[in-house]
């Protein structure tokens, strides 16, 4: 089942996420505290952030994938942007931190970070991409919004990165006066985040509302069922996006003389083809209408 395995592919990628963030979290603070570099320090709060929201991805995949029962026919798929607007709520919050402790750090006088830093923000900027296209590729592979979500949090950690070897190379290069190039470095990682922030939070809203957001399954939708025999066209076909499955709801045209009950085989077929051909979708309603006959 095609189910199971995008299920598996998103859990594998979240427990990727976990460990590589937990490991960074820790070098990053230690280098900072050791290197007196603030925007590193910056990187590793935002590490730690991002290990909360991969345990809530993990946990809003696994409950979003739960099968349908008596009390949710539809499945469990809304858990998933659920789980995304908390995300973005833990994005939201570390940028906020970030932000206000180097505004404070601005103001004060400290001394310039360690040239060391440099190296470890260089390798940490690789490994952060590497695992953004990475998970990125999975949650493309899956629909999964909440890993899209998680994918960003890698990004957004390599932009922060950047942005810390930036500051903390114009306080090397520039020396005394400069200091606070890395607390700058800081503050723009942190505005970079809230930035990213919209942008997940944004489908994940449209999946809750309902929004018309997929023209291009109802293109497919519409391709396939003009492939069945007996269906001669296809009017309104309406899409809810639930966790990584789809519901369609679709108003099929048949022959207008047709017997009920060839009508009723008719729909099952197209049903069944489509269910074979696009398997991401979930329920599927098929409304039949006779040709000649618009309501």
């Amino acid at each position: 089942m095609a189910e199971a395995t995008n299920e598996q592919i998103a859990i594998k990628a979240t427990y990727f996420s976990i460990i590589g963030n937990t490991s960074l979290a820790l070098i990053k603070g230690a280098a900072g505290i050791f290197g007196n570099s603030y925007a590193l320090i910056a990187d590793a709060i935002e590490s730690t952030a991002d290990i909360f929201s991969s345990v809530l991805v993990l946990f809003g995949i696994k409950y979003a994938n739960r099968p349908a029962d008596e009390n949710h026919p539809y499945g469990h798929g809304r858990a998933e942007p659920l789980i995304t607007f908390l995300v973005v709520g833990f994005l939201i919050t570390s940028a906020t931190i970030i932000a206000y402790e180097s505004i404070k750090n601005i103001e004060t006088p400290h001394s310039l970070p360690k040239p060391f830093t440099l190296f470890i923000l260089g390798a940490i900027i690789i490994w952060k991409e590497i695992s953004f296209r990475l998970v990125m590729k999975r949650s493309k592979e899956t629909n999964s919004s909440s890993l899209k979500a998680d994918a960003w949090h890698h990004r957004s950690d390599a932009i922060t990165s950047v942005a810390a070897f930036i500051g903390i190379s114009v306080a090397l290069i520039m020396g005394k006066g400069y200091e606070s190039a890395d607390d700058w470095s800081a503050l723009f990682a942190a505005g970079f985040i809230l930035y990213n922030c919209y942008h997940i939070f944004r489908p994940a809203l449209g999946e809750i509302m309902d929004e018309n957001m997929y023209e291009d399954i109802i293109e497919e939708i519409r391709k396939v069922a003009a492939t069945v025999q007996g269906i001669s066209g296809t009017e309104k076909c309406f899409i809810r996006k639930s966790g990584m499955k789809y519901h369609v709801d679709l108003h099929a045209l048949v022959d207008g003389s047709l017997s009920v009950r060839a009508g009723h085989e008719l729909a099952h077929k197209l049903q069944d083809t489509l269910h074979h051909d696009i398997p991401e979708l979930g329920n599927i309603l098929i409304h039949i209408e006779p040709v000649g006959h618009h309501h």
